[in-house]
């Protein structure tokens, strides 16, 4: 332990002599670094923001039934869109699935213009659902109140607008009990949600909730429908899964080898989608960026082979003096690593300052975890004690006769 610090103690004193070379010979493992953690902090951020998104829109404890099935090849794909929609007969058999099956709504979705007097905005989200939308909503009513049952199942003409939707349409004018014109159906507003931010840019705030039965009046009712399911329980989803495939495929007379013509999906199927989707891409892009890693060692094991030509004679001085091959070893290799993980203590400093950077001014998110410091810091000592390996290893070879005939 005692010949450690010393030999720290001499690498620290031979560092803040040459200040600059030691800041030049590190700057490669710092913008090496300072790349790596900031693309992991703007990743982490991206997969913490999407993972509550997906939850938070499918829900945690809900799964879904659409049209198309989990497609990964273009074969797949299309084989998908061949499959007949989902309609209000397939949403009354998901319903009678069995007692797992808690409630079930029915939901359309369509971009239509939006209008009050002469304000109007394009290419609003007009959603029509069931009336379990009110209980299973994780929207909350900002003012006004939310449509009430009878007006779901009589599809009735109202409206319950987003924030933004509101803001819009009718900026300091109440909106509540006002007229707007969807698709050029009259509708009264009834309430406006709470604002819910925005994931990635996207504004969560553009909508407009209307019954499905009016929807179909002013879209058709030829569209796809998309089924929310909630299980009894937590702990009953999969069973629960398994019952809606099962009723699904009696409903629609499917053969026991024929493959499924619609798609059931958890929250858990979302995030693996998306995992799969962008795991390659990440690391590769890690891995591309871990390459200047190396470019770094070998400025460092240049360096330090020029440390120890310098050296010779210091070297030699202390072999002559009683110092053996493994002391001079292990001064090297420490004054190697130390330059390294300087480096990396730098890089991890910056690469935190960029991620947060990049976070302000733009919509990617960035969330710094503490096994990204370890792995910043550690990967830097290791290409240290890598590359500074040969150099040590020439100085601990020298004879120390010759080294101190050297001039």
């Amino acid at each position: 332990m005692q010949r450690f610090l010393e030999a720290v103690l001499i690498s620290a004193q031979a560092i803040w002599a040459n200040k600059l070379r030691a800041l030049l010979t590190v700057l490669g493992n710092v913008v090496a670094v300072t790349s790596i953690i900031a693309v992991v902090s703007l990743v982490q951020g991206l997969n913490a923001t999407v993972r509550e998104t997906i939850t938070s829109a499918a829900g945690a404890d809900t799964f879904t039934v659409n049209q198309n099935r989990r497609s990964f090849t273009a074969e797949d794909m299309a084989s998908a869109r061949r499959n007949p929609p989902v309609d209000l007969s397939d949403v009354e058999a998901v319903r009678q699935a069995g007692e797992r099956i808690d409630y079930v709504m029915a939901s359309s979705a369509a971009g239509a213009q939006v209008k009050y007097r002469q304000r109007a905005s394009d290419s609003v989200r007009v959603t029509g659902a069931t009336h379990e939308f009110a209980r299973l909503s994780t929207t909350s009513v900002g003012y006004g109140r939310m449509l009430t049952r009878s007006e779901f199942d009589d599809g009735r003409r109202v409206a319950f607008l987003g924030s933004e939707t509101a803001e819009r349409l009718f900026e300091a004018v109440d909106p509540i009990g006002k007229t707007i014109s969807i698709a050029g159906a009259p509708y009264r507003v009834v309430g406006v949600a709470e604002p819910k931010g925005s994931v990635m840019g996207q504004s969560q705030d553009g909508f407009v909730i209307i019954p499905l039965a009016a929807f179909h009046k002013a879209f058709g009712s030829r569209r796809s429908l998309s089924v929310t399911v909630v299980p009894r329980t937590a702990d009953e989803i999969e069973a629960a899964m398994d019952d809606v495939k099962a009723a699904l495929r009696v409903h629609r007379r499917l053969r026991p080898r024929e493959p499924d013509n619609f798609g059931v999906f958890s929250a858990d199927t979302f995030l693996q989608i998306y995992e799969i989707a962008t795991t390659g891409l990440f690391t590769i892009l890690i891995g591309v960026v871990s390459l200047s890693l190396v470019v770094g060692g070998i400025v460092i094991m240049n360096i330090m082979l020029m440390i120890v030509t310098e050296r010779t004679r210091e070297i030699g001085l202390r072999k002559s003096l009683g110092a053996r091959r493994r002391d001079i070893l292990w001064q090297i290799l420490t004054e190697a690593t130390a330059l390294s993980t300087f480096g990396g203590i730098l890089g991890t400093a910056f690469g935190f300052g960029v991620a947060y950077l990049i976070s302000l001014v733009s919509p990617l998110p960035a969330t710094v975890e503490l096994w990204s410091v370890a792995l910043g810091i550690s990967m830097t000592a290791a290409v240290g004690l890598f590359f500074g390996l040969y150099p040590a290893m020439r100085a601990a070879q020298l004879d120390p006769i010759e080294a101190l005939g050297r001039e």
